[in-house]
């Protein structure tokens, strides 16, 4: 393990690594943040002012005009609305990996895949075994995903206990199960679907794909399109998140320069400004100083794809605002509504699920993938930690609480479903911080 503690700090690996250790840092206070909100909508739901709790989020808002007015509680327009910028973010993240991340090379992607493929299966069976019919078998999909924060947050927490690698393995894993997720709502929980109104999505998309073809880069046209295309599928029956991250697979990731040119124009603009002597040491710039600095801002703009400028600028509002609100908004749950059913299917199916189904799933799987060579340790780690890592990829929370909602709706099975959530994800949590801590 020292050997890989080494590694992250030779200065010249960290600059590398920069990118990725600020998001596992921001990963880390959005963890933590999403704690704290989710602790304080408990409390609340359960305090002498439950009553304005469940108020707010039954709240009517309605946006638009005369016939294209759209009117929707304040939880369906956290729901619906905000969780697509969240999705979009998801999409942006899962493009970035599939291109130039951990899962553009075959190799590397190959035991993170077959791990989440794991971690998907072992807890969807669990609960299917648990809830064989009625309304409570629809929420078998709960229990599949995995909150990347709140597992990365923990992680971090265990700073140089855990190899790089192995965070790195997670973050994959998070975010193939986010795809997962993606699809099984996309295809299990989308109803009433108006094949005019997805033809029309299809129309946008094709629309998308063509301007990214033209090399069309300005945001404002991705924008206008992109909130076209989440009211088609709005109002097609397809879940209108889902249209988040199919935008998110049409924004360019190619930049209008590349590395030769940045460097050609910003040397060309800094020798300029040597040249003629530009530089001063006080804090007003000259106008010549002015043109030379909207010169290197301009490449600077230029350098970066759309894609990932879209991701970097948009993380930290999803991280500290979107999912925090949708935290509030959905993990509250009225402890004395529920009683001793409790004990019943759904909870005991997603508390099972998170917490037995998921270090199942990605142990064994990662196991047999590493005994049959398609795929290797992270490096620096052991089986061991691998579990404690299945642990808290048992940590479903927000995209658990999301498919629990479109499973059942505003049936009394919510509340069950969002304490076997809670209650499963708490748990193995724990479990995964004390396993890997004490590796």
């Amino acid at each position: 393990m020292k050997k890989n503690v080494e590694v992250v700090e030779n200065p010249r690996i960290r600059e590398i690594l920069k990118p990725a250790i600020a998001f596992f840092k921001l990963e880390q206070a959005s963890g933590i943040l999403l704690i704290a909100v989710a602790a304080l909508a408990i409390v609340w739901a359960n305090s002498p002012w439950a009553a304005s709790y469940f108020s707010i989020w039954e709240s009517k808002v309605s946006f638009g005009f005369g016939d294209f007015k759209i009117e929707k509680d304040f939880l369906h327009w956290i729901n619906d609305g905000l969780m697509a910028v969240f999705f979009f973010v998801v999409g942006l993240e899962i493009k970035r990996e599939l291109l130039i991340g951990e899962l553009s090379n075959v190799k590397n992607a190959m035991l993170p895949a077959v791990a989440a493929l794991g971690g998907m299966i072992f807890p969807a069976v669990i609960y299917a075994l648990m809830n064989t019919s009625g309304e409570a078998a629809k929420g078998w999909g709960i229990p599949m995903a995995t909150d990347i924060a709140f597992a990365i947050g923990i992680l971090s927490i265990l700073g140089n206990r855990v190899p790089f690698a192995l965070k790195v393995f997670l973050t994959a894993v998070a975010i193939i199960d986010d795809l997962g997720a993606v699809l099984v709502i996309a295809v299990f929980y989308s109803t009433n679907i108006s094949f005019i109104l997805l033809g029309a999505a299809g129309g946008v998309v094709l629309l998308l794909i063509l301007l990214n073809f033209l090399h069309v880069k300005t945001p404002l046209v991705y924008a206008v399109l992109g909130i076209v295309l989440w009211f088609l599928f709005l109002k097609s029956g397809v879940h209108a998140t889902i249209a988040g991250v199919v935008l998110a697979f049409t924004i360019p990731t190619k930049t209008r320069i590349n590395g030769k040119e940045f460097f050609d124009i910003t040397q060309g603009a800094l020798d300029e400004m040597k040249e003629k002597d530009l530089a001063n040491d006080g804090y007003t710039i000259s106008p010549e100083v002015n043109d030379v600095l909207y010169t290197i801002e301009e490449s600077c703009a230029e350098a970066i794809a759309p894609a990932h400028r879209l991701e970097h600028k948009l993380h930290p509002y999803v991280a500290f605002f979107i999912m925090p609100v949708f935290a509030l908004a959905n993990a509250g749950v009225a402890l004395g509504g529920v009683g001793s059913g409790v004990l019943n299917g759904v909870t005991l199916g997603i508390f099972g699920g998170l917490l037995l189904g998921k270090v199942l799933g990605v142990s064994l799987f990662s196991l047999i993938a590493v005994k049959t060579g398609f795929g290797v340790l992270p490096t620096g780690s052991s089986m061991r930690q691998l579990v404690g890592v299945g642990f808290l990829a048992g940590i479903g929370f927000t995209m658990s609480l999301f498919i629990a909602g479109l499973a059942f709706g505003t049936s009394d099975l919510l509340n069950f479903a969002k304490v076997g959530i809670i209650a499963g994800s708490v748990v193995s949590g724990a479990i995964g911080y004390l396993v890997l801590r004490n590796g």
